[in-house]
C-alpha cells in the first residue's frame, strides 16, 4: 500500500520587500563579504540572492553594466580591400574608431 501525504498549511514562500532585497544584495556583494554568510543571516537561499542581483541588473536605470554588446556587421569592405590599419573596424558612439588587425 502506498502512503500519500497532503500538506494543506500555509505556503512556505515569503514576500521580500524591494528595499530589503536591495539591502541584502548590497551587503552580500561588498568587498570581503561572503554571500552564503549573508544568506544565512537573513534566512534566504544563496541562489535567491544571485537571482535578485541578476534581476536588479536587468531592471536598473543606473549606469550600464559592462558585458557583451551586439555587433552589427556591414558589408562596406571585403577582405581583399582591407586597409593596412586593421581587418576589423569598430566605430564607437562617441565617434572614436578602433581597428583590429
Amino acid at each position: 500500500m502506498t502512503r500519500t501525504v497532503v500538506l494543506s498549511g500555509a505556503e512556505r514562500r515569503r514576500s521580500w520587500p524591494d528595499a530589503l532585497r536591495r539591502e541584502i544584495v548590497f551587503e552580500a556583494f561588498q568587498p570581503g563579504a561572503i554571500v552564503s554568510e549573508v544568506a544565512r543571516r537573513y534566512d534566504v537561499a544563496t541562489s535567491q540572492i544571485y537571482g535578485w542581483r541578476k534581476d536588479m541588473r536587468v531592471t536598473s536605470d543606473a549606469a550600464p553594466i559592462p558585458g557583451f554588446v551586439e555587433a552589427i556587421i556591414t558589408p562596406t569592405q571585403s577582405f581583399e580591400t582591407v586597409r593596412p590599419g586593421g581587418a576589423i573596424s569598430v566605430e564607437l558612439p562617441c565617434g572614436a574608431r578602433v581597428q583590429i588587425s
